[in-house]
């Protein structure tokens, strides 16, 4: 008798909406799907968003579009979206097929359900945001009132003369697909078809990310706004665009609403020279603030070349040869939690012996790992904020006066002399060492030195001097934004001129600060009638204050 198996004859297809751009559009449900997926067969354009919640080993077949183009021309598609779909679904595996905006409205997924429904393979739908109201929403035009204004859509594309007369005829807002140089062709033909040129009209390319950029006009100045502005004619106007006709968009209104654009560092290309694995929380904060992130590692953190002083440690740490131990960083803690995994301990080891953290970032790492800080700076987040709460060692109340500080090579002594002048013994151990990292690319080298970066986040002074050794020295046009006065210190010894310095040492301070210094030098721009502008676009040599 031959073996079986539970292998369904067919698989099982998710449509699912990866929405118009901004990773945060998915779905709770499309992130469901996607951790399930065997196959995940995406769009190029939304490849990436849904790609970081499949599961690791996923295949993704590289998918071919058939278009008119490679027909005309006579290109045979051998693995176009549909036969990619059905080869795959019927291997009895699950499909996910992610399209940019919503399955229904956007692209041609109809034709491959059809195909789905024919064959007998099983499928379901994800909705997701529709481009054309996703688009708007994030540029500040709400598309309906109280009153229930018609809303239109259409798709300047394929859009005959009938179409084009029905929206003329309203006073509705018409929501249009296009490209970016297809939209003055798209404005005559509605005031041909008999809107009024008067009539607002904003224009929105690569609408709900941070690249977005939305420009307001009417559809009888459209055109010239474009022309004025250097907008058209340009290689880029194949681009696609979703613009807004109507009341809803006038510009007085849309100057109130623009939420997103109006972020802080809306569109700021920051570059965050930090250790690969501390990069990314500090990245999605400035994501938050309309940010785009560049991670640069220039420090890579490997354990120490002698390892018996620190297996010396954490061996006395269980045999009761310390009173406190003392993290200054979050690579401390990691390198002793490694250790401990290494020996088979966890946090119960530290029963009995009291622990400082040096900053919230440090404390958050060592909670993680189980074990609450006892001390932590009510002041200063740094070396010295510690020793200000730091208690002087008293035989009476203290039956052990040794201090266990694991801490990089590189660290500085403020805190071992400090402990030694409470009176405290220290065991200061290297438990990981600091070193440069390779140099990133040409690409980022050169937009480091020549301007293409609008700031620049230092978290130590040795991000600041090894990103000067392998990237060189930023352009005078970019931000400097160092977390204290030491780094600081460090900068302006590079030649570098310090524009924020976070109010106290934290990464999260650090960009805060920054967001601050956005929003001000926005603010100003708008109050004098100057355009807002990021700092790489503006003129070199320009100054700017410094904040703290």
């Amino acid at each position: 008798m031959s073996p079986t198996t539970n292998r369904p004859a067919h698989g099982h297809v998710t449509f699912l909406g990866a929405g118009p751009g901004d990773p945060g559009l998915l779905t709770l449900r499309a992130v469901e799907a996607l951790a399930r997926a065997d196959v995940l067969i995406a769009e190029p354009q939304v490849l990436d968003v849904v790609r970081a919640h499949a599961r690791a080993g996923v295949d993704t077949p590289q998918l071919t579009i058939v278009d008119e183009a490679s027909t005309a021309a006579g290109i045979p598609a051998l693995r176009d979206a549909t036969n990619l779909v059905m080869e795959a679904a019927r291997s009895g595996r699950r499909v996910v097929r992610a399209v940019s905006g919503d399955p229904g409205l956007d692209g041609n997924a109809g034709d491959e359900m059809l195909a789905c429904a024919a064959a007998g393979v099983p499928f379901e739908v994800v909705p997701g945001v529709a481009t054309a109201v996703g688009v708007p929403a994030y540029a500040g035009v709400p598309l309906r009132d109280a009153q229930g204004t018609d809303v239109r859509f259409i798709d300047a594309r394929n859009t005959d003369a009938r179409c084009w007369a029905e929206v003329g005829a309203s006073d509705g807002t018409v929501v249009v697909s296009a490209t970016l140089e297809s939209v003055p062709a798209a404005a005559s033909d509605l005031v041909a078809a008999g809107r009024k040129p008067d009539t607002p009209m904003t224009v929105t390319v690569a609408g709900t990310t941070t690249r977005q950029r939305t420009w307001n006009a009417t559809l009888g100045t459209i055109a010239q706004v474009f022309k004025q502005g250097k907008v058209l004619p340009s290689t880029d106007g194949h681009q696609p665009v979703i613009a807004v006709v109507g009341e809803r968009c006038a510009a007085a209104r849309r100057d109130q609403l623009a939420w997103f654009e109006s972020k802080p560092l809306f569109g700021w290309k920051v570059l965050v020279p930090r250790t690969k694995e501390q990069a990314a929380s500090l990245s999605d904060q400035l994501r938050s603030y309309g940010a785009v992130p560049h991670e640069v590692p220039t420090i890579a953190v490997e354990p120490p070349r002698t390892p018996q002083q620190m297996e010396r440690a954490v061996k006395g740490l269980v045999t009761g040869r310390y009173e406190w131990i003392a993290f200054t960083s979050v690579n401390a803690v990691k390198a002793v939690r490694e250790k401990f995994e290494e020996y088979g301990l966890d946090a119960r080891a530290f029963a009995g012996i009291k622990v400082a953290a040096v900053g919230e970032q440090t404390a958050h790492a060592l909670i993680e790992f189980g074990v609450k800080p006892d001390l932590v700076p009510s002041g200063e987040q740094s070396a010295a904020g510690l020793l200000e709460d730091w208690p002087p060692y008293d035989p009476v109340f203290d039956p052990i006066d040794r201090v266990f500080l694991p801490r990089a090579d590189i660290a500085t002594e403020t805190l071992v002399a400090g402990l030694i002048e409470l009176g405290w013994e220290v065991d200061d151990v290297t438990a990981y060492r600091t070193v440069r990292a390779s140099p990133p690319p040409a690409e980022t080298r050169e937009a480091i030195k020549g301007g293409g970066f609008d700031a620049v986040l230092f978290t130590s002074s040795s991000t600041v001097r090894n990103l000067v050794g392998i990237a060189g020295k930023p352009h005078n046009v970019t931000v400097i934004a160092c977390i204290g006065p030491a780094t600081a210190k460090t900068a302006e010894e590079h030649g570098l001129r310090v524009d924020v310095m976070a109010p106290e040492p934290s990464v999260h301070k650090l960009a805060e600060a920054l967001a601050n210094f956005g929003a001000a030098r926005r603010d100003a721009a708008i109050e004098s009638g100057d355009p807002v502008t990021r700092p790489s676009e503006r003129r070199p040599g320009a100054r700017r204050r410094r904040t703290t």
